[in-house]
């Protein structure tokens, strides 16, 4: 890829039940305190797990978007006449969640409350919404066809999902999430807003420093099971592959992989398959940690908040905690980040997200 089109994050903004604001997800992350706790929104007395990573005094959906928007803008600097024209790329929930419009119409109110007026482009393709968003974004900078782009995410823990999820057993009944661990139980869910500014770096803006790149992307499918993830990994390895070989860069350029690892079973051990697939030999040595550990499963928003977090984790040279550890597994032969952070000088780390249907993204950060 020329340096020209290298997609640059010059703005971000972002809300989980660990704070508000970017600086408060790092913070959160490197402290590995989980942010679980009782879920006050709606009932849950019928449930069999009654807790969730929720933020208190949060807003309406849409009203916590356009304040992620806004402050993304402001971020990076964008005056109103720079908004003009820049498309909105928003992955939220497609199905009722709620009161509030529907998704494609909350596109275009967004867009238009935060003054962006070029397209908007709606994802609902569950827990790779965001990072799939985040990947078209760097797609259409890297082709020239637009100078900049926000994308923008957003899920409140509410009691549909909620009531699915738990129906389907695949909350942790003991109340934490446990990535990579022996005795892990399950995910649990949390709240998640975020929204980035993404920019071309040929003619880079006075005054718009990055925080980072988004070097390379990839995406493949798994087509092995509904709801199961493909226990070799393949899909999600295929999706590593394209990531780096977009960047130009060996499997030995990622120095931290935040991965989706959900503290299920089956998918963190396939997560594990999928690295070691794809990184061969440096699987075994590069970092690794889930900050769904401690801000919840955050669904459509996820692959947005972890970029957030992946990006300031590396600009700072400060790896997240894996919160929730008990002991190794066998299943999952990796360096795990447990007890504190770790320091790194890394330039590179991956942020993975996987989907129901066997949707895989991978998202390659760089340092600016």
């Amino acid at each position: 890829m020329a340096e020209s089109r290298v997609a640059q994050l010059t703005g971000v903004h972002a809300v989980s039940a660990l704070g508000r604001g970017a600086e408060a997800q790092l913070a959160g992350a490197l402290a590995g305190v989980p942010a679980f706790g009782a879920v006050r929104r709606f009932d849950t007395a019928a449930r069999r797990v009654t807790v969730a990573a929720t933020l208190p005094d949060v807003g309406a959906l849409p009203d916590e978007l356009s304040a992620a928007v806004d402050a993304a803008c402001h971020a990076a600097g964008l005056t109103a006449a720079q908004r003009v024209g820049c498309p909105l790329l928003l992955a939220v929930h497609g199905g009722p969640a709620g009161p509030g419009p529907a998704p494609g119409a909350l596109a275009g109110q967004l867009a238009a409350r935060c003054g962006l007026s070029g397209h908007t482009r709606v994802y609902t393709s569950a827990c790779v919404s965001a990072s799939t968003a985040v990947a078209d974004a760097a797609t259409l900078i890297a082709r020239g066809d637009v100078d900049r782009v926000v994308v923008a995410a957003g899920y409140l823990v509410e009691s549909d999902q909620f009531a699915l999820f738990d129906a389907g057993r695949a909350l942790a009944v003991d109340g934490a999430v446990r990535p990579f661990s022996a005795h892990r139980r399950g995910l649990l869910l949390g709240d998640g807003v975020a929204a980035v500014v993404l920019e071309s770096s040929a003619g880079r803006r006075h005054g718009a420093e990055p925080l980072a790149t988004v070097a390379g992307w990839g995406r493949a499918g798994d087509a092995f099971h509904p709801c199961q993830p493909d226990p070799t990994g393949a899909g999600l390895a295929r999706a590593v592959d394209a990531a780096l070989r977009r960047a130009g860069l060996p499997p030995q350029a990622v120095g931290y992989v935040n991965a989706n690892a959900t503290g299920t079973p089956q998918s963190d051990a396939a997560e594990a398959a999928a690295l070691h697939r794809a990184l061969g030999g440096h699987a075994a040595q590069v970092p690794v940690s889930s900050t769904k550990s401690v801000h919840g499963h955050a669904l459509e928003a996820s692959g947005l908040l972890e970029l957030v977090v992946t990006a300031f984790a590396l600009r700072d040279g400060d790896l997240p905690v894996n919160a929730g550890w008990l002991a190794p597994d066998e299943a999952c032969p990796l360096d795990v980040i447990i007890d504190k952070p770790r320091r790194t000088t890394a330039t590179h780390a991956l942020t993975l997200n996987a989907a129901f249907g066997g949707a895989n993204t991978a998202l390659l950060v760089g340092a600016p």
